[in-house]
C-alpha cells in the first residue's frame, strides 16, 4: 500500500499460539476444581448414610425405656425381720429435771404394745447430759433390731448401743423431749422399716430383649 500506510522494512506482525506453560496452567486448575466437587459429593454421601444409622441408634434406644420394678419383684423380696413391740422390754428413764415424765411416757408406751421394765431417774452418766430428744440403748445385737423399732416412737432418738448382755433397751428422755410421736406416725414409720425393698429388673426392649 502507499501513502501513509506503505510498509516498509522486511519484518511483517504475525499472530502467536498460546504458549505450553499456559495450557498446562489451565489444566492444572481445572483437575483441583473438578476433584474439589467429587470431595464434596462424597461427603455428602457419607453424611446421608450416617445419619440413618444415627437415626436407627436414637429409633432403638427409644425402643428400651426404663420401667418400674414390677409388682412380681416386690412380692419376691423378702420383709425384714423385726421383733415385735410385745416382744420388746423397755426400760424409760428420765435425764430431764422434770418430774414424772418417765412414768407417763412409760404409760403410753405400754398401750402401744411394748413391755416395760425399769421407770426411774436416769443415772449419773446421763442426768441432765441428753441434749436431744432423747436415746434409745441396748446391746450391739439389739442395734439393727430391737432399737430401731424403739426408735420409731420418738422422732430425733439417737441410738447407742453398750456391752450389755440381756434384751431389754432403755429410752432415756433428753432435754429437747416433748411427746412420743403420734400413734399414727409411730405405726407408718414401723411399717416403713419392716417394709422390703423392692428389686428393680432389667428394662426391655419391644420385642422382648434386655437393653
Amino acid at each position: 500500500m502507499g501513502g501513509k500506510y506503505r510498509i516498509t522494512g522486511d519484518k511483517y506482525p504475525r499472530m502467536r499460539r498460546p504458549s505450553g506453560r499456559r495450557r498446562i496452567v489451565l489444566g492444572a486448575v481445572a483437575s483441583l476444581a473438578v476433584a474439589g466437587l467429587l470431595g464434596w459429593g462424597g461427603l455428602q454421601l457419607v453424611d446421608v448414610f450416617s445419619g440413618d444409622d444415627e437415626a436407627s441408634a436414637a429409633g432403638g434406644a427409644k425402643d428400651c425405656p426404663t420401667r418400674p420394678a414390677s409388682a412380681d419383684a416386690a412380692r419376691k423380696a423378702e420383709p425384714k425381720a423385726f421383733p415385735q413391740p410385745r416382744k420388746i422390754t423397755v426400760n424409760v428413764f428420765n435425764a430431764t429435771p422434770r418430774g414424772g415424765l418417765a412414768k407417763e411416757t412409760a404409760a403410753e408406751l405400754k398401750k402401744r404394745g411394748f413391755a416395760i421394765g425399769d421407770v426411774g431417774n436416769a443415772t449419773k452418766a446421763f442426768d441432765k447430759k441428753v441434749e436431744g430428744p432423747g436415746i434409745v440403748l441396748g446391746a450391739k445385737s439389739a442395734a439393727d433390731t430391737a432399737l430401731p423399732v424403739l426408735a420409731t416412737q420418738l422422732q430425733g432418738a439417737a441410738r447407742q448401743t453398750d456391752a450389755r448382755k440381756g434384751g431389754e433397751v432403755d429410752l432415756i428422755l433428753g432435754s429437747k423431749f416433748k411427746d412420743l410421736a403420734t400413734k399414727k406416725d409411730a405405726d407408718k414409720a414401723l411399717a416403713a422399716l419392716t417394709r422390703p425393698a423392692p428389686t428393680p429388673s432389667k428394662p426391655e426392649s419391644s420385642d422382648g430383649k434386655n437393653c
